[in-house]
């Protein structure tokens, strides 16, 4: 008898869980509060493009749909940092050129998703249906229809990934000891637009393509990615309220698109003639809030989970949204098949293994929030990043960058910042017997950093291993 599932969610993470399960014979129905938009179309004005990096790209292409990325997405194998008088400086983001993160959109990829799935014969999609309630005793989710009628659906297996303010989750937070928090950012975004050009040197594009472009300025940014029509999405992100003895720029305080105009001739001088479009845009799209969410138990009644942002919604800093939620599919799917017949035990070992993970990268993102405003425009952060290329080249194994860990590998996120802890360790440490031995006239020193990074890192911890090891249990 075929196994069967009910997803509530049609994004991102429900599209991919969908069609992972259809591959594998499962009888799924997708519900979707909103309308379907194969035939309402996207409506831009509140995304944030997405950087696909090596975790989503190792689910898609576990889901045979990694060639549209890699075709029609745009490489970034860097970072091009703006500053207030319009100078631009490129620092990669790795040591190997090849590494490269992946602009794409948002809405192109959920629609591929979408489409994917749904080529299924044994998968279905129901738009317009709003989650009204779940019954945990008989597997059951009660939904209602645009119209007001109402249905109940039941299945063996129930997947909340329906997204941060998640319909499931609300139901689960009411629980006895259920664990929840939820973390506003204090800065808000808002979607603007370069659009494609003429003529230029990178015509059809203002800019170079190849890059996420980042406007640093202390309390606030702006970034922008790249679209195979020549455009950029950008992205603004500025408090929403001001701060007393700051002269930020905020939402509450630059109120329409003639005073965002006067404002960013002050503060993004060389975007301004690249935003024709500037004071429409920011009068027409709508300012977004950014959370951090945490919950505990992802998985009850044998039956029920959440994945994605419904589990674990993060800011996004460090471009693993996605990423993340892509490998909460996968590792659901093969907790799944190792536990053929008893999703029960797939489900308590899918959640051991992704909590702890979900926490790391939220942290990470949260911290890469600062670097990204604060420290990339400072000449410390760009010495920085040449150090740690220069350790990774003289020992590719033994020393790998945070960033590389999280974006260009697939070990697992806790264990990334784990090792990026004990090299930094190593590194301050090499570097004070650096200083030691210029105080007292040795030359041990490069000897002693080379030997003792190599003697630290687990060598035999390759970074690219796709097996996460064994995670902690989850509290």
């Amino acid at each position: 008898m075929a196994r069967t599932a009910i997803i509530i969610g049609a994004g991102l993470g429900g599209s991919l869980l969908a069609h992972f399960l259809g591959q594998r014979g499962w009888h799924v129905r997708v519900f979707e509060r909103r309308g379907d938009p194969r035939a309402a179309g996207y409506v831009g004005g509140r995304s944030i493009n997405l950087a696909i990096s090596a975790r989503g790209l190792h689910a898609l292409e576990r889901a045979g749909l990694d060639a549209e990325v890699r075709a029609n997405g745009i490489r970034m194998p860097g970072r091009m940092l703006h500053s207030p008088a319009g100078d631009t400086a490129y620092i990669p983001y790795s040591a190997d050129p090849n590494r490269a993160i992946v602009s794409f959109s948002r809405s192109a990829l959920n629609m591929m998703l979408l489409r994917a799935a749904a080529a299924h014969p044994t998968v279905e999609f129901h738009f317009e249906h709003r989650c009204t309630g779940i019954d945990e005793a008989r597997g059951a989710a009660a939904f209602e229809f645009a119209d007001g009628t109402r249905t109940e659906a039941t299945a063996d297996l129930v997947g909340g990934a329906d997204g941060a303010f998640s319909a499931v989750r609300r139901h689960l937070e009411r629980r006895e000891r259920f664990e929840y928090s939820q973390t506003s950012l204090a800065h808000g975004y808002k979607e603007l637009t370069i659009p494609p050009v003429a003529a230029g040197p990178h015509a059809p594009f203002a800019m170079e393509p190849n890059a996420l472009h980042i406007w640093p300025r202390g309390g606030s940014m702006m970034i922008a990615l790249p679209n195979p029509d020549g455009s950029f999405t950008c992205t603004l992100f500025w408090p929403f309220d001001a701060v007393p003895g700051r002269d930020d720029a905020t939402f509450a305080t630059v109120r329409d698109g003639r005073a965002a105009l006067a404002r960013f001739r002050r503060d993004y001088p060389d975007a301004v003639p690249l935003m024709p479009t500037l004071v429409e845009d920011y009068d027409r799209n709508p300012v977004g809030s950014m959370v951090t969410i945490r919950c505990w138990p992802w998985a009850i009644a044998g039956r029920f989970a959440l994945l994605g942002d419904a589990a674990h919604a993060i800011v996004p800093f460090y471009g693993q949204g996605a990423n993340a939620s892509f490998e909460d599919c996968e590792c659901l799917v093969d907790a799944l098949e190792r536990h053929p017949g008893d999703v029960a035990r797939a489900l308590e070992e899918y959640q051991r293994l992704r909590k702890p993970n979900a926490d790391a990268i939220a942290d990470m993102a949260l911290a890469n929030f600062v670097e990204m405003r604060d420290r990339t425009a400072h000449l410390s952060f760009k010495i920085k990043k040449k150090v740690d290329h220069a350790l990774n080249r003289l020992m590719p194994r033994a020393f790998v960058p945070l960033y590389d860990l999280v974006s260009f590998t697939t070990v697992p996120y806790a264990a990334a910042r784990e090792r990026a802890r004990r090299q930094d360790r190593m590194v301050l440490a090499a570097a004070a017997a650096l200083a030691l031995s210029v105080l007292v006239g040795g030359a041990f020193a490069m000897q002693a950093l080379a030997a003792g990074l190599a003697a630290g890192s687990p060598a035999a911890a390759a970074p690219d291993a796709a097996t996460p090891p064994a995670a902690p249990a989850a509290p």
